[in-house]
C-alpha cells in the first residue's frame, strides 16, 4: 500500500550510507500498537522520504468486539481489524504492511524460533537501517508485547554487523493517564450523560502505560504530526468502545500524543540514523528537523 507524503518543502530529505532514502520496519503485535505507540515517528519519517514498512504479527482478534457478542452476518473481527490497519496505514504514510497469523494472546507461547523466522524475513526483505520495536515493559507490560521485544532484539542481535539500528519505544509515563483526565473534563464541561471514558484502546488501567518503563535515550516531538497520529488511532475504531482517544480533538493531539519515547538498544548499528536526527536528546529536549 501507498500513501507516502510529500517532504515538506525546504526539508532536506534523509539518505541513508548508500544515499539512497533510508527505511525502517516497525514490529508490532497488534493493529493500532503502531499507532500508539510510534504514530507520530512513523508519520514523520514517511513524510520526509523513508521508506517505512510495517510487520504486524497478529490480527488482533481477540480484541474488544464494539460492546458485545458480534451481530449475525457480521464480519469477523480479525478481518474488520485487519481492514483499519490499512486505514492507518495508509494515514500514516506506511509504504508495506505485512500481517500475520499468529494467534493474539499467544506471541510468549509460540515457537521462538518461528517468530524470529519470521522477523529476520521481513527484516531481509525491506533491508532498513531502522527497525523500531516495543521496549522490554511491552508499553504496559502485555505479554505479546514483551514477545514481540525479545524476539526482535534477538534477531537483530545475531545478525552482528550485518544487523540495522534497534530502537525500543515505550508510552511517556502519565501521557495515558493525561488523556483520560483530559476526557473527563471535556465530558464533564459537555454534561454528557454518561461517564466519561476511562480505558485506552480497551486497556482499562491509564497509569499502566510507561510504569516502570526503562528510561529513553531519545524523545521524539511529533507536534506537527500529532494529528495525523489521532486521526491513524481512529482508523482502529473498533476498539473505541469507551475509549478515552474519541474525547481528543486534534486541536489537543500535540499536547497529548505528540511526544514519544525511545532507547537505543545495545545491540544492532551504533551509527548515525533518521531517529536520531529527529529526536531530542533527553525529555527536557526539542526535536530538530533533518539537516538543521
Amino acid at each position: 500500500m501507498s500513501g507516502r507524503e510529500n517532504c515538506p518543502d525546504g526539508a532536506p530529505r534523509p539518505e541513508s550510507a548508500a544515499g539512497s532514502p533510508p527505511a525502517l520496519l516497525a514490529v508490532f503485535a497488534h493493529p493500532d500498537d503502531e499507532s500508539l505507540a510510534s504514530g507520530g515517528l512513523l508519520a514523520w519519517c514517511a513524510a520526509l522520504g523513508v521508506r517505512v514498512s510495517l510487520l504486524c504479527l497478529t490480527h488482533g482478534e481477540h480484541g474488544q468486539t464494539g460492546g458485545g457478542a458480534p451481530r449475525p452476518g457480521a464480519r469477523p473481527l480479525r478481518q474488520v481489524r485487519a481492514g483499519e490497519l490499512e486505514a492507518a496505514a495508509r494515514m500514516l504514510g506506511i509504504a508495506r504492511v505485512r500481517l500475520l497469523d499468529h494467534e493474539d494472546g499467544m506471541l510468549p507461547w509460540i515457537l521462538p524460533a518461528r517468530l524470529e523466522a519470521d522477523i529476520l524475513d521481513e527484516i531481509l526483505r525491506t533491508g532498513p537501517d531502522v527497525v523500531i520495536t516495543f521496549d522490554a515493559d511491552g508499553l504496559y507490560w502485555h505479554p505479546d508485547h514483551i514477545a514481540a521485544h525479545e524476539r526482535t532484539t534477538a534477531v537483530v542481535a545475531a545478525l552482528g554487523g550485518r544487523a540495522p539500528a534497534l530502537f525500543h519505544v515505550t508510552v511517556p509515563p502519565g501521557s495515558m493517564r493525561a488523556v483520560v483526565d483530559h476526557a473527563a473534563r471535556v465530558s464533564a464541561a459537555r454534561r454528557l450523560p454518561r461517564p466519561f471514558a476511562r480505558s485506552i484502546l480497551g486497556v482499562a488501567d491509564a497509569d499502566a502505560f510507561g510504569a516502570g518503563a526503562p528510561a529513553p535515550t531519545l524523545v521524539v516531538h511529533a507536534r506537527d504530526h500529532a494529528a495525523q497520529k489521532l486521526r491513524a488511532l481512529r482508523c482502529h475504531r473498533s476498539q473505541f468502545d469507551d475509549c478515552a482517544l474519541r474525547f481528543v480533538d486534534e486541536d489537543d493531539a500535540a499536547r497529548l500524543l505528540g511526544a514519544e519515547h525511545y532507547r537505543r538498544s545495545e545491540v544492532g548499528a551504533q551509527g548515525d540514523t533518521i531517529v536520531d536526527r529527529l529526536a531530542a536528546p533527553d525529555a527536557g529536549g526539542a526535536g530538530s528537523a533533518v539537516g538543521g
